[in-house]
C-alpha cells in the first residue's frame, strides 16, 4: 500500500513525484528558512518541479481541503474528550491546531497538488553524477 509507485508513498515521504527517490522540498517543514521552498527539478531524474509560473496557487484548494479536515477532527475529539461543546474552547483548540500543524498542511498541499499532474515512471536509468 505505501510502496513506491503509490502516490501515497510520494506524499508522505515527501519524494519527487515521478521518480519517488528525490527530495520534493529542500528542507523540512519546520525548518522555517526553507518552509515550503520546493527544488526546481528532481536531483535523480531531473524533473522540473514547476510546470509554469504560479503552478503552485492551485495548491490553496488542497490548503483548503486540508483545513476542514483538521476542523472535523478537532470537533470530534473535543466532542470524545469534553462532555459539552462550547464554542471558545473548540476555536482555541481548533486555533491551536493548526499553529501547531501549519508547516505540514502548507507542505503537504503543495506535494498533493504536484502528484494530481505527475505520474510516477519507474526507471533503472537514474541520473549518473
Amino acid at each position: 500500500m505505501l510502496g513506491k509507485g503509490t502516490k501515497l508513498y510520494s506524499v508522505l515521504r515527501m519524494k519527487c513525484p515521478k521518480c519517488h527517490e528525490g527530495n520534493f522540498f529542500e528542507g523540512h517543514p519546520y525548518k522555517f528558512s526553507t518552509m515550503g521552498r520546493v527544488n526546481k527539478k528532481c536531483s535523480k531524474c531531473d524533473t522540473k518541479f514547476e510546470i509554469e509560473t504560479g503552478f503552485y496557487q492551485g495548491s490553496y484548494y488542497v490548503s483548503y481541503g486540508l483545513g476542514v479536515a483538521l476542523f472535523v477532527a478537532v470537533v470530534v475529539i473535543n466532542t470524545l474528550i469534553f462532555d459539552t461543546l462550547s464554542p471558545a474552547p473548540l476555536m482555541l483548540s481548533f486555533l491551536f491546531a493548526l499553529i501547531l500543524l501549519f508547516p505540514l498542511m502548507y507542505a503537504l498541499s503543495k506535494i498533493i497538488w504536484a502528484n494530481l499532474f505527475f505520474k510516477y515512471k519507474k526507471s533503472n536509468n537514474s541520473k549518473i553524477l
